[in-house]
């Protein structure tokens, strides 16, 4: 099998960690792995799967001229900037920001519901992982929208501060220690305190009152699975270190045959249905950490054309460094041979 270099942008960040190890724990075909970050990181060693290690390059100074895959997980400025020299130097990109998303020359890409769309990446030779939440929600209404066509969709979301990065993580652990020492909370990630407490707030605000995050969820959804499709969307950051939760309902246009849905869902790669209807018989986002599927629960059908459901992931594995292995994974197998 043909091996390729493969640069990881952002490796000292929560994805790119992440990135490195999954590479490692599914045999990714790699030669040569080029760990890569800002001048601050230089130098620092990561040590990654059973017996790894890698060393920091400074990401301004590095030269993508031998580098055949590129997993960019650094931001959208980052991306802005760097992105264009990798694709100039050769390389394919694979990039886990908003920078590109939505361009439509850029395919957008969830493997197991629209990998047929990954074949326009030669336009550009960039291929866009989705938002954490819209991947583990388009995950979700794939087999409900091929069986039974949606029309509408009202999500809440409730969103780790790993989804925030390091510092949102730092945040929440000092602040719940600072509340049993009765210490005064001063909140410097968040806009308001996170421990104990949820924030109807991700990302900037627009003109229309949504959120740029709540934004990303409706115009990557439409993309990957349906433009006519409409969304009303409210996220919010909740005090959990890792795992995001959704609660989705759903109308659709032909009537909801949940047998059928239900061996729909069975048959889907990544899918786990665990919707018992006793005292814990659903997944929470906490059990969700570490792995890999994204699952169902409280699926509740209202009548003909109305489905609940509980949705929760791990979202720096399949919401976002996992999502984009498996991106290279069908980029290798398909059209790199």
């Amino acid at each position: 099998m043909k091996k390729y270099n493969i640069a990881v942008v952002g490796a000292s960040g929560n994805v790119g960690r992440e990135i490195l190890n999954i590479l490692d724990f599914r045999t990714f075909p790699f030669k040569e792995i080029y760990a890569l970050a800002s001048s601050k990181s230089e130098g620092q060693k990561i040590v990654y799967g059973n017996d790894k290690e890698a060393i920091i390059k400074d990401l301004e100074k590095f030269e993508f001229k031998n580098v055949d895959i590129v997993f960019s997980s650094a931001g959208s400025q980052v991306s802005k900037k760097f992105i264009p020299q990798a694709v100039k130097s050769g390389a394919i990109i694979i990039d886990n920001t908003s920078c590109f998303r939505m361009h439509k020359d850029v395919p957008l890409i969830v493997p197991e519901v629209n990998s047929e769309d990954l074949k326009y990446f030669k336009k550009k030779k960039i291929i866009a992982n989705p938002n954490c939440s819209t991947i583990q929600m388009v995950m979700a209404l794939k087999p409900i929208h091929d069986l039974f066509e949606i029309k509408k969709i009202v999500v809440s979301t409730y969103q780790s501060t790993s989804g925030a990065g390091k510092e949102a993580m730092d945040e929440l652990f000092y602040q719940t220690l600072d509340v049993y020492k009765n210490k005064q909370l001063v909140p410097k990630v968040f806009s308001k305190r996170i421990a104990f407490n949820l924030i109807p707030h991700i990302d900037e605000f627009l003109k229309t009152g949504d959120t740029k995050e709540e934004k990303k969820m409706i115009d990557e959804t439409q993309k990957i699975l349906d433009s006519k499709i409409e969304i009303f969307a409210t996220c919010v950051r909740v005090p959990v270190f890792v795992g995001h939760a959704e609660s989705i309902f759903i109308e659709t246009k032909k009537k909801i045959d949940l047998k059928k849905l239900i061996a729909k869902i069975k048959s889907c790669s990544g899918l786990s249905l665990v919707d018992e209807k006793i005292d814990g018989g659903y997944v929470t986002p906490d059990e969700s950490a570490g792995e890999d599927e994204v699952f169902i629960s409280r699926m509740r059908v209202k009548n003909d054309f109305n489905i609940g459901l509980w949705v929760v992931a791990d979202n720096l594995r399949k919401g976002a460094a996992l999502n984009s292995i498996q991106i290279g994974e069908a980029l290798v197998k398909k059209f790199l041979k």
